[in-house]
């Protein structure tokens, strides 16, 4: 293959501007990144601690193997909401003996664990990762079950988790719930339909109605540990399969149970030289550029991203903005899509066409995003952009081999879309910390709605008031702005986490390695297109 040869000066005064725009981005999210350990405050952490407690991310912290990375999935997830930040729930993959495993765990600093509308909203995102690259899940379970001021938005939707849990273990993908403490009403549930359940004495409860609500239905007085503790569970019940001691004997009991699940992936796994790039990663920092209105080239991403900067293009000059081919990422061959620049129908073509070839090989596809959309104009159109971009997102919508995405500058449009965007059902989605997401550009979409404005009042034969003409375009661009942040867009789990770029290659590695978990299998037919 040919190794990328950098044209990026790092030296030069561009870069170092940009470099620290994309720093001051980053410092944005690193701040709110910071905030969610302790989300529910530090009165609650202390409090949490002197009961002889973990936090949630120190009970991960213990389980994974030492010296190995946790990815922690949407972690700003409610961001710019009423919710707290990070839903009160973490959620990620880490290695336990050995095994790639994902893990989730309520934050029990924040309303006793209580889940939340956007705990639902990021829960369900990882099902679907744990779902469909068979990921053995371990619960560390302690809830207060659900937020029951807001039951109106979770109580319908909020059953299907513990339908999920029962349809992972019928795939035979491995459920285990470790209890630490209270699992009350539905919360319960999840040692109850898990495959394999440990309980830590003394701590661990698990009851439909505690206490209090068996006084009310049944008349009945009864204590928390006889109704629902831990060691009734494990001699009477049976609902709990192992009696720890202590929150670290629970979770080396949750080790010594993966260790023994002889995990096996289905997907064939590395088989290329993982060598470093040419290049630092480092240097993507300020590779892309912080304002997403200025160009950059994709390739210089690549070079800091792919095993030894190896990539073989594929038609390099034809739609050359859409750059496509192959290349490896620690060790596992992919195909690449990124964009330098508007796609036009010979893009559209292109990307299609590569797609077709890498389902042919099951070479799983990553997608660097910066698109600001299909070209428009009465030339695009007499060229047949509708059917030729139609092309593209038959071929990305019909793919079946792993897609993974890096935001890494805007996306707006059917652009999205076309680029294996969020609902495109992409294996992972990350985002850079300068992403920008919309229907269309601020500016663009303001001056429509003005255009709009005017062909409507003209119409009606009315004047239009120039200024608060421009109040509304003003106001309106500047909502859009707000609203096309990526903190705003992974708030809303539009993405699995915005990322530092000097990580990229790390997060994508370990994405990709994940996805080996399930068959990696590309589609033999697509739907009809036109030629």
């Amino acid at each position: 293959m040919t190794v990328l040869r950098s044209k990026l000066d790092t030296g030069s005064e561009a870069y170092a501007e940009n470099l620290a725009a994309m720093q001051t981005m980053w410092d944005e999210v690193a701040a709110a990144l910071e905030s969610v350990p302790a989300i529910g405050g530090q009165r609650y952490v202390d409090r949490h601690h002197k009961r002889g407690k973990m936090l949630v991310r120190e009970r991960i912290e213990a389980l994974i193997d030492p010296y190995t990375p946790f990815l922690e999935l949407s972690p700003l997830a409610a961001w710019g909401t009423d919710d707290p930040v990070g839903a009160g729930v973490a959620n990620g993959i880490g290695i336990v003996n050995g095994t790639e495993v994902a893990i989730t765990g309520s934050d029990m600093t924040y309303k006793g664990g209580s889940a939340n509308p956007a705990t639902l909203d990021k829960g369900s995102r990882f099902n679907e990762i744990v779902t469909r690259n068979r990921l053995p899940l371990i619960g560390l379970t302690e809830s207060a079950g659900a937020d029951l001021t807001r039951q109106a938005d979770i109580f319908v939707r909020g059953g299907g988790g513990f339908k999920r849990l029962t349809q992972l273990s019928k795939e035979g993908i491995p459920t285990i719930s470790a209890v630490f403490g209270p699992s009350t009403a539905g919360g319960a549930y999840n040692p109850g339909m898990s495959e394999y359940t440990v309980f830590v004495e003394g701590r661990a409860r698990a009851y439909l109605g505690g206490p209090p609500l068996v006084k009310m239905a049944i008349d009945e007085d009864v204590d928390e540990e006889t109704l629902g503790g831990a060691e009734m569970h494990s001699r009477v019940s049976g609902l709990s399969d192992y009696l720890a001691t202590d929150e670290m004997d629970a979770l080396r009991m949750v080790r010594d149970i993966v260790g023994h699940l002889n995990w096996n992936k289905r997907g064939p796994g590395p088989s290329e030289m993982p060598d470093d790039p040419l290049y630092d990663p480092a240097e993507l920092m300020g590779s892309a550029s912080a304002d997403v209105k200025v160009p950059f080239d994709v390739r210089e991403i690549l070079a800091r991203t792919l095993d030894g900067s190896r990539f073989e293009e594929f038609k390099p000059l034809y739609g050359d903005k859409l750059v496509c081919g192959w290349g490896s990422i620690c060790g596992f061959p992919v195909g690449i899509l990124g964009n330098n620049g508007i796609l036009f129908s010979e893009e559209s073509n292109k990307g299609a066409q590569f797609i077709q070839l890498c389902n042919r090989t099951n070479t799983p596809l990553v997608f660097f995003q910066n698109i600001t959309g299909f070209m428009v104009g009465t030339a695009a159109e007499q060229g047949g952009i509708i059917k030729n971009g139609a092309k593209l997102i038959n071929a990305v919508s019909n793919s079946e081999v792993p897609h993974f995405v890096m935001m890494v500058g805007a996306s707006y449009g059917a652009g999205n879309y076309g680029m294996s965007g969020r609902a495109y059902d992409p294996r992972f989605i990350f985002s850079w910390p300068n992403h920008r997401i919309a229907v269309m550009g601020p500016k663009q979409l303001a001056g429509v709605m003005e255009i709009i404005a005017r062909s409507s009042a003209a119409a009606k034969g009315r004047e239009i008031d120039e200024e608060e003409l421009a109040g509304q375009s003003a106001f309106l661009e500047a909502a859009v702005e707000d609203q096309s942040t990526a903190l705003f867009a992974t708030g809303r789990v539009w993405d699995d986490g915005i990322i530092h770029p000097a990580d990229t290659r790390v997060v994508l590695g370990m994405a990709i390695s994940v996805a080996h978990g399930a068959e990696v299998k590309g589609a033999t037919e697509f739907g009809t297109w036109r030629h």
